[in-house]
């Protein structure tokens, strides 16, 4: 999915009808109204042209020649590098590179150029789109359940690079869709950034949270208790075993996690609490740093168990985001570097955008409600 389709469009049609000019003037030896001794013929017009693409349909002036023997190569190179060429100029303003180097990229593939002028404009349409999704009301649903998470990234700020945080914050309403609710840069995943993104989803009007789902950081957990009290509190089980098994030795991990995932074999709170304490018991003395690490944590996995069964599954972890994230990280790995903050949030304001569009379109519903 391309994001602001018709800015594309405009972009695309604009470069290509450059090339047109560029290859009619090259195939006479002259510019238009240049009288030179060596021009191989005049120009007679323009004969429209239309072409189906990703992006629609476009229309194209290609440049007629009165002596004829003009025969644009365009379109059939166009045809093959249709969906490189769309993608570039994506990126282009989607991650603020310079308009130098995709210019570069779009000579060698065959002539294409884009003004500083175009790619201002689609970038200021594009940041406009995002900001008003980022601020777009949430009172019209109920969203009982929350799952969170974060990564970082590497943005550049006066001249130093810096690790950021990117806050993502999803949900499933109370007809069983998700959506992504929003997301926020922070310079941590402090009680004061995690703060920020709870209260803005609260004055856009969320409300009906009964459960939130995420890993166990302190920021997290203090602005939980104080942004969503009497929302229940799921530890995600696959960061705590991640957490335990890196206190282990590597001919320990392969036994230690099956007794891990053993934990979780009841549906009821106390027998996974009893198994729990028989697995700290067990590997005490040889891993006591993740005894006491398991008996401390395995509680707050289970408060999923108070919810619905068919909702479980997919409520212990937060493994819907961290697959996401694992998409994401495909796409900004090519960024390595954020040139400046908004470029940032360019992008992941457009990712974002089209996975909103993508799980509020599909057909089958995350979670069954009923069953609540």
């Amino acid at each position: 999915m391309f994001v602001q389709p018709d800015v594309l469009k405009a972009m695309v049609q604009i470069a290509v009808q450059h090339v047109l000019e560029g290859q009619v003037e090259r195939h006479l030896g002259a510019q238009p109204y240049e009288r030179a001794a060596g021009r191989q013929g005049h120009r007679n017009g323009y004969k429209p042209r239309t072409m189906k693409t990703r992006l629609g349909e476009l229309e194209f002036g290609v440049p007629q020649v009165r002596e004829g023997g003009f025969r644009p190569t365009l379109f059939e190179r166009y045809q093959r590098t249709e969906k490189a060429l769309l993608m570039t100029l994506q990126e282009m303003f989607i991650k603020g590179v310079s308009t130098r180097e995709v210019n570069d990229v779009l000579e060698a593939m065959g002539g294409f150029a884009v003004s500083p002028g175009l790619v201002s404009r689609a970038t200021a349409e594009l940041d406009e789109q995002i900001r008003k999704w980022r601020e777009r009301p949430l009172a019209a649903h109920e969203y009982p359940y929350l799952i969170v998470d974060a990564r970082y990234e590497k943005v550049r700020r006066g001249g130093r690079i810096e690790s950021t945080a990117v806050l993502v914050i999803c949900g499933i309403d109370e007809a069983g869709r998700r959506d992504v609710l929003g997301y926020w840069l922070g310079d941590s995943e402090s009680e004061a950034t995690w703060g920020e993104a709870f209260g803005d989803l609260k004055e856009r009007g969320l409300r009906g949270v009964e459960l939130v789902v995420s890993d166990a950081h302190q920021g997290i957990r203090k602005a939980l208790a104080k942004h969503l009290q009497g929302a229940a509190w799921q530890r995600c089980q696959v960061h705590l075993m991640r957490e335990l098994l890196n206190k282990a030795a590597w001919q320990d991990r392969k036994g230690l996690a099956a007794d891990l995932k053993a934990i979780y074999t009841s549906e009821e709170p106390q027998a996974c609490l009893a198994a729990a304490e028989a697995v700290a018991a067990k590997w005490e003395k040889r891993l006591p740093k993740m005894a006491k690490a398991l008996r401390a944590g395995v509680e707050d996995t289970l408060a999923v168990l108070a919810f619905p069964r068919e909702h479980r599954r997919r409520l212990r972890t937060t493994n819907m985001i961290e697959r996401q994230n694992r998409e994401f990280r495909k796409r900004t790995r090519k960024v390595s570097i954020f040139p400046n903050e908004s470029s940032c949030i360019r992008l992941f304001g457009a990712m974002i955008l089209e996975l909103s569009e993508k799980w509020q379109g599909e057909e089958k519903r995350y979670l069954n409600m009923e069953r609540r």
